[in-house]
Protein backbone atom coordinates (compact mmCIF):
# COMPACT_ATOMS: atom_id res chain seq x y z
CA UNK A 1 0.00 0.00 0.00
CA UNK A 2 2.68 2.25 1.14
CA UNK A 3 4.62 1.42 -2.75
CA UNK A 4 1.63 2.32 -4.06
CA UNK A 5 1.07 5.56 -2.32
CA UNK A 6 4.82 6.28 -3.16
CA UNK A 7 4.50 5.73 -6.61
CA UNK A 8 1.53 7.78 -7.22
CA UNK A 9 2.94 10.95 -5.16
CA UNK A 10 4.63 12.32 -8.07
CA UNK A 11 2.23 12.04 -10.74
CA UNK A 12 -0.64 13.73 -8.42
CA UNK A 13 1.36 16.73 -7.56
CA UNK A 14 2.32 16.79 -11.38
CA UNK A 15 -2.20 16.81 -11.85
CA UNK A 16 -2.70 19.34 -9.29
CA UNK A 17 0.53 21.65 -10.83
CA UNK A 18 -1.14 21.64 -14.26
CA UNK A 19 -4.63 22.06 -12.73
CA UNK A 20 -3.40 24.43 -10.64
CA UNK A 21 -1.70 26.46 -13.48
CA UNK A 22 -4.27 26.74 -15.70
CA UNK A 23 -7.14 27.29 -12.73
CA UNK A 24 -8.96 23.90 -13.44
CA UNK A 25 -9.02 22.01 -10.16
CA UNK A 26 -12.83 21.16 -10.46
CA UNK A 27 -12.12 19.51 -14.24
CA UNK A 28 -8.90 17.69 -13.31
CA UNK A 29 -10.63 16.50 -10.08
CA UNK A 30 -13.70 15.34 -12.55
CA UNK A 31 -11.38 13.92 -15.08
CA UNK A 32 -9.34 11.79 -12.56
CA UNK A 33 -12.17 10.75 -10.72
CA UNK A 34 -13.88 9.13 -13.80
CA UNK A 35 -10.59 7.57 -15.56
CA UNK A 36 -10.14 5.83 -11.75
CA UNK A 37 -13.30 4.55 -12.40
CA UNK A 38 -12.66 3.51 -15.47
CA UNK A 39 -9.26 1.58 -14.76
CA UNK A 40 -11.03 -0.43 -12.28
CA UNK A 41 -14.24 -1.59 -14.34
CA UNK A 42 -14.34 -4.89 -15.09
CA UNK A 43 -14.61 -4.11 -18.80
CA UNK A 44 -11.82 -2.48 -19.09
CA UNK A 45 -9.14 -3.77 -16.63
CA UNK A 46 -8.30 -6.58 -19.47
CA UNK A 47 -7.30 -4.21 -21.93
CA UNK A 48 -4.62 -2.46 -19.62
CA UNK A 49 -1.28 -3.96 -19.86
CA UNK A 50 -3.04 -6.28 -23.17
CA UNK A 51 -0.33 -6.69 -25.93
CA UNK A 52 -2.44 -6.72 -28.84
CA UNK A 53 -4.19 -3.02 -27.72
CA UNK A 54 -1.90 -0.29 -28.89
CA UNK A 55 -1.19 2.26 -25.88
CA UNK A 56 -2.49 5.20 -28.45
CA UNK A 57 -5.75 3.40 -29.04
CA UNK A 58 -6.06 2.49 -25.00
CA UNK A 59 -5.55 6.11 -24.15
CA UNK A 60 -7.66 7.66 -26.86
CA UNK A 61 -10.41 5.30 -25.50
CA UNK A 62 -9.79 6.07 -21.73
CA UNK A 63 -9.59 10.10 -22.30
CA UNK A 64 -12.81 9.75 -24.47
CA UNK A 65 -15.01 8.45 -21.63
CA UNK A 66 -12.81 10.33 -19.17
CA UNK A 67 -13.64 13.77 -20.56
CA UNK A 68 -17.09 12.89 -21.52
CA UNK A 69 -18.86 16.24 -22.33
CA UNK A 70 -16.13 18.42 -22.66
CA UNK A 71 -16.79 20.57 -25.54
CA UNK A 72 -13.31 21.52 -26.36
CA UNK A 73 -10.91 18.73 -27.54
CA UNK A 74 -8.51 20.94 -26.97
CA UNK A 75 -8.64 21.72 -23.37
CA UNK A 76 -8.26 18.08 -23.03
CA UNK A 77 -4.87 18.19 -24.31
CA UNK A 78 -3.07 18.15 -20.41
CA UNK A 79 -5.11 15.38 -19.34
CA UNK A 80 -4.09 13.49 -23.07
CA UNK A 81 -0.74 13.96 -22.37
CA UNK A 82 -0.59 12.95 -18.92
CA UNK A 83 -3.00 9.50 -19.41
CA UNK A 84 -0.13 8.97 -22.24
CA UNK A 85 2.57 9.37 -19.72
CA UNK A 86 0.82 6.90 -17.73
CA UNK A 87 0.34 4.52 -20.54
CA UNK A 88 3.68 4.72 -21.26
CA UNK A 89 5.01 3.75 -17.83
CA UNK A 90 2.56 1.40 -17.71
CA UNK A 91 1.48 3.39 -14.83
CA UNK A 92 -2.49 3.33 -15.55
CA UNK A 93 -3.61 0.73 -12.96
CA UNK A 94 -2.62 3.70 -10.51
CA UNK A 95 -5.08 6.30 -11.07
CA UNK A 96 -7.77 5.55 -8.24
CA UNK A 97 -4.47 6.20 -6.15
CA UNK A 98 -3.40 9.29 -7.86
CA UNK A 99 -7.20 10.37 -7.97
CA UNK A 100 -7.60 9.95 -4.35
CA UNK A 101 -4.04 11.70 -3.66
CA UNK A 102 -5.60 14.74 -6.06
CA UNK A 103 -8.36 15.22 -3.62
CA UNK A 104 -5.62 15.36 -0.69
CA UNK A 105 -3.88 18.35 -2.60
CA UNK A 106 -7.30 19.72 -3.86
CA UNK A 107 -9.23 19.96 -0.07
CA UNK A 108 -5.23 21.29 0.95
CA UNK A 109 -5.31 24.32 -1.53
CA UNK A 110 -8.93 24.93 -0.70
CA UNK A 111 -8.61 24.72 2.91
CA UNK A 112 -11.05 21.90 3.08
CA UNK A 113 -11.48 19.19 5.52
CA UNK A 114 -13.84 16.29 4.78
CA UNK A 115 -15.19 14.70 7.92
CA UNK A 116 -16.51 11.26 8.41
CA UNK A 117 -19.13 10.96 11.01
CA UNK A 118 -21.01 8.06 11.86
CA UNK A 119 -23.97 8.47 13.79
CA UNK A 120 -26.11 6.10 15.82
CA UNK A 121 -29.39 7.53 13.59
CA UNK A 122 -29.59 10.12 10.89
CA UNK A 123 -28.67 13.84 11.68
CA UNK A 124 -31.06 16.13 11.41
CA UNK A 125 -30.61 19.40 9.09
CA UNK A 126 -29.86 21.74 12.52
CA UNK A 127 -27.09 18.83 13.87
CA UNK A 128 -25.34 18.94 10.85
CA UNK A 129 -24.95 22.30 10.73
CA UNK A 130 -24.02 22.79 14.32
CA UNK A 131 -21.47 20.30 14.42
CA UNK A 132 -20.67 21.78 11.27
CA UNK A 133 -20.30 24.97 12.79
CA UNK A 134 -18.08 23.77 15.46
CA UNK A 135 -15.32 21.73 13.89
CA UNK A 136 -15.30 24.91 11.31
CA UNK A 137 -14.04 26.91 14.16
CA UNK A 138 -12.02 23.79 16.08
CA UNK A 139 -10.54 23.50 12.58
CA UNK A 140 -9.93 26.58 10.93
CA UNK A 141 -10.81 25.37 8.05
CA UNK A 142 -14.11 24.54 6.00
CA UNK A 143 -16.01 21.65 6.96
CA UNK A 144 -17.54 18.92 4.68
CA UNK A 145 -19.20 16.36 6.37
CA UNK A 146 -19.66 12.86 5.22
CA UNK A 147 -22.39 10.89 7.02
CA UNK A 148 -23.05 7.23 7.46
CA UNK A 149 -25.54 5.89 10.10
CA UNK A 150 -24.52 2.70 12.32
CA UNK A 151 -27.01 1.63 14.05
CA UNK A 152 -24.23 -0.48 16.25
CA UNK A 153 -23.13 2.54 18.16
CA UNK A 154 -26.75 2.66 20.09
CA UNK A 155 -26.21 6.40 20.25
CA UNK A 156 -24.36 9.53 19.81
CA UNK A 157 -21.54 9.82 17.09
CA UNK A 158 -18.04 8.79 15.74
CA UNK A 159 -15.66 12.29 14.35
CA UNK A 160 -13.12 11.02 12.10
CA UNK A 161 -10.71 13.98 10.27
CA UNK A 162 -7.27 12.64 9.62
CA UNK A 163 -5.49 11.57 12.95
CA UNK A 164 -8.68 13.61 14.90
CA UNK A 165 -10.96 11.40 15.75
CA UNK A 166 -13.70 11.90 18.95
CA UNK A 167 -16.10 8.57 19.88
CA UNK A 168 -18.94 10.08 20.89
CA UNK A 169 -20.90 7.08 20.38
CA UNK A 170 -22.69 4.69 23.39
CA UNK A 171 -21.20 1.86 22.57
CA UNK A 172 -17.58 3.55 22.56
CA UNK A 173 -18.79 4.55 26.40
CA UNK A 174 -19.66 1.20 27.37
CA UNK A 175 -16.36 -0.31 25.89
CA UNK A 176 -14.44 2.28 28.31
CA UNK A 177 -16.47 1.50 31.39
CA UNK A 178 -15.93 -1.91 30.58
CA UNK A 179 -12.18 -1.26 30.06
CA UNK A 180 -11.83 0.67 33.26
CA UNK A 181 -13.99 -1.77 35.68
CA UNK A 182 -11.40 -4.63 33.91
CA UNK A 183 -8.69 -2.51 35.25
CA UNK A 184 -9.92 -1.85 38.48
Amino acid sequence: MAELATTARPYARAAFASAGATSQLLEWSSFLSRAAALVQDPQVVPLIGNPRVPLPELVEFLLELATAGRPDAQQAAPQHNFLRLLADNRRLRLLPEIAAQFEVLRSEAERVADVDVMSAQALTGEQSQKLQAVLERRLGLTVRLHTQVDRSLVGGAIVRYEDFVVDGSLRGRIERLGAAMRGA
